[in-house]
């Protein structure tokens, strides 16, 4: 049994702790000292109390900080083994405070297979405010550097990629962004801390839509990001508290409570997620499958290296490849559900063309592989067994 001084060096020593203790305890201490709850409580509050001008206890107003998402910053930091973490009202808002790091005549590298919604950001608010953007394919790291010139200053990288399942070494590009002076930013979502963790391969920031699996119950919109520098996270805290898209005390509580299975249901996504793909791939009218589990699944052997599972993230285009027999096949489907979003305990499939990314031009989304008969699965944990008969039944 630790003592009471003990178990608080333990809790917030979160370095000594494997990931799945980590999900329970990393970066949590007592913050209830009057009733010792075990679950950290929903601070409902926008102020607090002072005994004199300046005499608070930490905190002052909500928008500037708030104990319960204070408690879900430091669980976010511990899982990716950063020291800083930020929570948001969505992934968006979190990646817009990243962008405002920046200023006009800034260039930003990106992965051109990402996220429909961060394309938007990028294209449709920070182009008009100057900052320029290079869509690449990183799929080989050494073609970043021709792009790479006096102006640019950050890297974006997502992977594995939205909705291609593409892989990006992140330890190459960190080697790149490092020898250039450049900032390297990777969207998580997809691996989660679980399978990867970017920080440890040499990325400076790390983005969470929470949304998904950090969530993982499909009932909060939340977003996150992580650092270990600590000049790079107080400008990101100042953006954050005047920018003011901050995460509420309910909904980072919602993220707290689903970050505590997030290994249990990992595991069961990945497990759920190998037998769906292979499935899939053995079915006469199934085209292309998109998984990175494959062997033969370009950089099979940089996922392999840099995560720990393959995830249950898949994409798949029909034998067909129309636009018709890919709505037709998700029409039928009874147990994966059709609509936006991923990462919930329940089975979901997506239309990237008209859904996701349809903010993408079809010309761009189409040079990525997002064609009209493109579907996404999320797959959940539900029984294997009656996924693949969804999906069977669903093909016909």
């Amino acid at each position: 049994m630790f003592k009471d001084n003990e178990r608080a060096t333990f809790a917030v020593n979160a370095r000594i702790m494997k990931f799945n203790t980590k999900t329970i305890h990393g970066g949590q201490e007592n913050i209830d000292p009057a009733y010792g709850s075990v679950m950290p409580p929903i601070y409902q509050t926008t102020t607090y109390s002072q005994s004199t001008p300046g005499g608070h206890k930490g905190f002052e107003y909500s928008r500037s900080g708030n104990p319960t998402r204070s408690a879900l910053e430091k669980s976010l930091a511990s899982l990716e083994n950063g020291k800083f973490g930020l929570g948001f009202g969505s992934g968006l808002a979190a990646i817009d405070a990243v962008m405002k790091l920046f200023k006009p005549g800034d260039e930003i590298i990106s992965t051109n297979d990402l996220y429909g919604g961060s394309y938007r950001l990028f294209t449709s608010i920070f182009e008009n405010m100057g900052i320029k953007f290079h869509f690449i394919g990183m799929n080989e790291a050494g073609n970043i550097e021709k792009y790479i010139n006096e102006n640019t200053k950050l890297l974006w990288v997502e992977t594995p990629t939205n909705p291609m399942m593409n892989i990006i070494d992140i330890e190459a590009v960190s080697k790149i962004a490092k020898a250039h002076n450049l900032l390297l930013a990777v969207d998580n979502t997809f691996a989660t801390p679980y399978l990867q963790q970017p920080l440890d391969l040499g990325a400076d920031i790390v983005m969470h839509s929470a949304t998904k699996y950090l969530g993982g119950h499909s009932d909060v919109v939340l977003g996150g990001l992580v650092v270990k520098d600590e000049k790079l996270a107080e400008k990101l805290y100042f953006i954050q508290k005047a920018s003011g898209a901050i995460c509420g005390p309910q909904d980072s509580f919602l993220v707290l409570r689903g970050i505590k299975t997030l290994h249990l249901r990992m595991q069961r996504h990945c497990e759920n997620g190998d037998a769906v793909a292979k499935f899939l791939r053995s079915h006469p009218k199934v085209g292309n499958v998109y998984w990175p589990g494959f062997e033969d699944h370009p950089n099979h052997d940089i996922a392999k290296r840099q995560m720990k599972g393959f995830g249950g993230m898949i994409s798949f285009s029909t034998k067909e490849n129309t636009l018709e027999s890919a709505t037709k096949l998700v029409e039928k489907l009874k147990i994966f559900t059709l609509a936006e979003s991923l990462g919930g305990v329940e089975s979901l499939a997506g239309h990237p063309a008209t859904m996701t990314h349809a903010s993408i031009p079809k010309e761009e989304r189409a040079k990525t592989g997002v064609v009209d008969s493109l579907i996404r699965l999320s797959v959940g944990i539900e029984d294997e067994e009656d996924l693949i008969n969804d999906l069977k039944q669903a093909l016909g």
